[in-house]
């Protein structure tokens, strides 16, 4: 190697490594070589979509996306030791959605711009034509098919196949250039692949950029704000955090929305993970999930205080086990398991099922009737009724507390049970010996009020 082409090869990589970040560009530790990742500049609104010929990936047909990073073209290159004054670098080009033919045609003008500037160093030339021209030059418009290798399956090349993935349109042409290498392992790799790096793209992008926070109407760098999705609104780090922690705190999950007035975008668990401590976003985890197994019919709640663990109900069945602690439990009333017997249920609670009961349409009927039997809620009904009947027809004796309907006669009473009298109107204890005394006292409430209330005209004795 002369010393001019060591000089130039060496001036060459220095500048190479100036001119790209270092995640772009990167110089080889055992070589004069390296690679240089090119991404190129799509138009807006670029549509892309993945056709692939096998047999085992037709679920993929209906894939589309619209992008605005594709992932780049790598150019690897080493070089000889009589570059640049007599021979070329040495090269490869792969790429993961441009197919082998595609990569043959540019490795084609990489050796045409190598004749062009024969003598001199080549890779900048090199990169800003596959950078600036590659669509064009290969008449790439949206919306772009993505075309793989008929023997990639959804699982990846089969053992040997490698070669003919890459070479096979190439082949077909009668043109073979071992330097072209379409490297997708499997279409849904390459799918996942060129989703991720697009959103990494437009992170780096939007981390770099200055935005307005219209909270605290400071402008900041994009790496120190959040971006709601779906809206695309902006705000910084610092005001969202207190928005999140005040929201978490009040329980309120489903309500970390994007500040701007009338907007209904949410933030992403992992946007707030982001942005609150490790406790915080344990609570909101915790609350979410709960939430979402709520709204779910076949989850219920383990019923011991200690657990609430939330456990899968069976179908058809009234039995729930809970995974951690084991207790077998009834999932309507909660209580221990009673096979089919019906739930029991407290006199208090009796009273407000009968009323439940009664105001129910047919499908809560059964429902009430599966779980607490449909002979224990027709008594109670029979004994409510029986029990108003009561309370709007008789009286209870103030000594024993019997109930007593007056149906004829005056308004001394005799009890039915324990055969005390007392007055009908004031429910006052009369004396067995002179019982009338209380209606005959002018001092008395009753005084001339025997018969009160009493229809026709009866004898003191028929009232006896």
């Amino acid at each position: 190697m002369s010393s001019e082409d060591q000089e130039a090869q060496e001036d060459e990589l220095l500048a190479l490594a100036s001119i790209f970040p270092k995640d772009e560009f990167r110089r080889a530790e055992t070589s004069n070589g390296g690679k240089i990742q090119v991404c190129l500049e799509l138009p807006s609104n670029f549509e892309i979509s993945i056709k692939s010929n096998a047999a085992e990936n037709i679920f993929i047909e209906d894939f589309k996306d619209t992008l605005s990073y594709l992932p780049p073209i790598v150019l690897s290159f080493e070089f000889p030791s009589d570059y640049p004054s007599t021979s070329p670098p040495n090269f490869t080009l792969s790429c993961k959605w441009l197919t082998p033919k595609q990569l043959v045609k540019l490795c084609q003008h990489l050796d045409e711009l190598w004749k062009e500037n024969a003598g001199c160093v080549v890779l900048f030339a090199w990169t800003q034509f596959l950078k600036e021209e590659t669509l064009e030059y290969l008449s790439i418009q949206s919306p772009y098919e993505i075309e793989v290798c008929p023997n990639l399956s959804q699982n990846g090349l089969a053992p040997g196949e490698t070669d003919l993935c890459n070479n096979a349109e190439s082949q077909e042409d009668g043109v073979y250039d071992k330097r072209a290498i379409q490297d997708a392992k499997s279409v849904s790799a390459l799918m996942k692949y060129i989703l991720e790096f697009n959103e990494s793209q437009q992170k780096k992008c939007f981390d770099g950029k200055l935005y307005m926070c219209n909270i605290c109407f400071s402008e900041k760098l994009g790496s120190e704000c959040t971006n709601f999705k779906l809206c695309n609104h902006v705000y910084c780090n610092i005001c969202l955090k207190d928005y999140f922690e005040i929201q978490i705190k009040d329980g309120q999950v489903h309500s970390l929305n994007c500040p701007e007035p009338e907007c209904s975008s949410t933030a992403t668990p992992a946007q707030v993970k982001e942005l609150v401590e490790e406790e915080l976003f344990s609570r909101y985890d915790r609350l979410l999930l709960q939430s979402s197994l709520d709204l779910m019919p076949d989850v219920v709640y383990c019923p011991r205080p200690s657990c609430r663990a939330p456990v899968m109900q069976e179908p058809e069945s009234n039995m729930g086990i809970c995974p951690c602690c084991h207790y077998a439990f009834c999932t309507l009333c909660k209580m221990t398991y009673h096979g089919i017997s019906p739930c029991k249920v407290t006199a208090a609670k009796l009273l407000e099922l009968c009323l439940e009961y009664q105001e129910a349409d047919d499908a809560t009927k059964k429902f009430l009737e599966l779980q607490y039997g449909k002979r224990v809620l027709h008594n109670a009904l029979a004994e409510m009724e029986s029990k108003d009947w009561l309370d709007k027809n008789s009286k209870y004796c103030p000594r024993c507390g019997t109930p007593i309907q007056e149906s004829h006669g005056c308004n001394k009473m005799v009890c039915t049970g324990c055969k005390h009298y007392f007055c009908w109107l004031c429910m006052t204890i009369l004396t067995k010996d002179r019982p009338y005394t209380h209606f005959n006292d002018s001092s008395s409430g009753c005084f001339s009020r025997l018969f009160e209330g009493v229809e026709g005209e009866e004898n003191e004795e028929e009232a006896d």
